[in-house]
């Protein structure tokens, strides 16, 4: 005599657990790579500065006052310079990492750059060049 379809998914489920397997693919069941990072990573970015572009456009209508008066509150506090160059490069660093790898997505459109060591070669040409150009712009 055959099985039911309740029996079936409990042999299932009790081999899976028995295997310690998870019930449905996961992230932690996938191995990390670079590419897989720079993927999330440009992905959180372009979230976090449309997210902070619009909050920023909302105090600007909301909160009294001009540009210039909060730049002078700003001024007033006299930070140190390793502060505000930090401050600068943390506002920079997205921006430019979202820049730069989206100068790769580009060329991937155009067909270029899917081998694996194409991958890597062009994720630490666009890490390298988002630290420099977010030091650069950071100094200024």
């Amino acid at each position: 005599m055959g099985t039911t379809s309740r029996q079936e998914v409990d042999h299932y489920l009790d081999k899976n657990t028995r295997l310690n397997r998870p019930m449905s693919p996961h992230i932690t069941i996938y191995s990390w790579s670079l590419p897989m990072a720079m993927s999330i990573t440009h992905r959180g970015t372009g979230v976090a500065m449309s997210a902070g572009l619009s909050l920023f456009s909302v105090a600007a209508l909301v909160l009294p006052g001009d540009y210039s008066s909060y730049l002078e509150l700003i001024k007033s506090l006299s930070l140190g310079p390793a502060l505000i160059y930090s401050a600068k490069f943390t506002l920079a660093f997205p921006f430019m990492y979202h820049c730069w790898n989206g100068v790769r997505h580009l060329a991937w459109d155009l067909g270029k750059g899917f081998k694996i060591p194409q991958l890597y070669q062009s994720a630490y040409m666009v890490l390298a060049l988002t630290l420099l150009s977010a030091a650069g712009i950071a100094a200024m």
